[in-house]
């Protein structure tokens, strides 16, 4: 059959005669030809780094205040990050605290800051008490036993991060 493929947008039927297959072809058949026909700096250099491997989280945080393999795994095991912060986590939630014990307008995004912030060190109790009043002033429960709930888990946390900083 000679003719136009109207099926294919009028190129020829014959593969050999379509430009788009014989570009494609030659592409993939002429890699030095390429090569030669990129302009200087478009080519990226392909750069690999050996990654090493890392131990999975636990299924179950460890028992304390603060889980340290979370915090070491989120920092990279970068020492001095760690205690950057745990210590910048310290001061926010007892801000945090503070203003949550006016219940303003934004409690809940407070909270919900909050309990971001200690997922993200490893302040796991701090977090699902956080969690806890999130839920509750977005329901309009009443937020007192979970605010006293937030209030001790970071009172425990912010003494732990003590004593992680007192070692370090």
């Amino acid at each position: 059959m000679s003719g136009n493929c109207p099926e294919s947008g009028g190129f020829a039927d014959h593969p050999d005669n379509n430009p788009l297959t014989s570009f494609v072809i030659g592409w993939v058949n002429d890699p030095p030809a390429r090569a030669g026909r990129r302009r200087q700096g478009q080519a990226m250099p392909l750069h690999l780094e050996r990654v090493e491997w890392t131990q999975s989280p636990p299924l179950a945080p460890s028992d304390g205040p603060i889980d340290v393999e979370h915090l070491r795994r989120m920092t990279l095991g970068d020492p001095e990050l760690e205690r950057e912060v745990l210590a910048m986590f310290s001061t926010q939630s007892a801000r945090i605290l503070g203003e949550l014990a006016a219940l303003p307008a934004e409690a809940a995004t407070h909270a919900h800051t909050l309990k971001g912030s200690a997922r993200a060190i490893g302040a796991l109790g701090v977090a699902e008490a956080a969690a806890r009043l999130e839920t509750a002033l977005t329901a309009g429960s009443d937020p007192a036993q979970p605010l006293a709930a937030l209030g001790a888990a970071i009172a425990e946390a912010r003494t732990a991060i003590e004593l992680i900083l007192g070692r370090s």
